[in-house]
């Protein structure tokens, strides 16, 4: 069995999760609702205060289905009673981030500024060079944070663009003078 895919996925306290045909996934919370129609094969059941994720058979489809399965639940359910967050910060001379309404101003270099419009259910907000990407949906935050970064990504001499909070760059030796 699929260590990931047997263990069950506990529902906290205000967040209702309900299965349609066809696992057509759906999960309410206090921060929002979440929808998903998931691999037909599996079969998804509500057992109490619990979801659990078992597969028809041994197929190597099969197995991989019922681990990411089981993962795309538990994302809802933490998106919709937590929400995902996503830090990226902004290293540079000159470089900088704004926030108007819904559009994010980056200066990134440039002869002109990159301008960015919030997507639908994403949140951004700009404090000094931080920029965070809060939402519900765990794929649409790290899709809209890796567009902000692709903007300007980090180089290896000076670390100059957009990075991630955690993100390690390795540095590089610029090139030496003549003597």
């Amino acid at each position: 069995m699929s260590r990931i895919g047997r263990m069950p996925i506990a529902i906290p306290a205000g967040v209702t999760v309900e299965v349609a045909e066809n696992n057509k996934v759906t999960v309410k919370g206090p921060k929002g609702t979440l929808e998903r129609v998931l691999a037909p094969e599996m079969n998804i059941a509500i057992e109490g205060e619990e979801v659990v994720v078992t597969r028809p058979n041994d197929l190597k489809r099969m197995k991989s289905l019922h681990g990411l399965t089981r993962t795309l639940i538990n994302n809802m359910v933490v998106g919709v009673s937590t929400g995902y967050e996503k830090k990226l910060e902004v290293n540079g001379v000159g470089y900088k981030a704004a926030k108007a309404g819904k559009k994010l101003t980056l200066s990134l270099g440039y002869s002109h500024p990159v301008e960015m419009e919030d997507p639908e259910g994403l949140e951004s907000t700009v404090e000094g060079n931080i920029i965070t990407v809060k939402g519900i949906d765990k794929e649409k935050v790290g899709q809209y944070a890796a567009e902000i970064r692709s903007k300007r990504e980090p180089e290896p001499y000076k670390g100059k663009g957009v990075k991630y909070v955690d993100e390690v760059i390795r540095r590089k030796v610029g090139k030496t003078g003549k003597k």
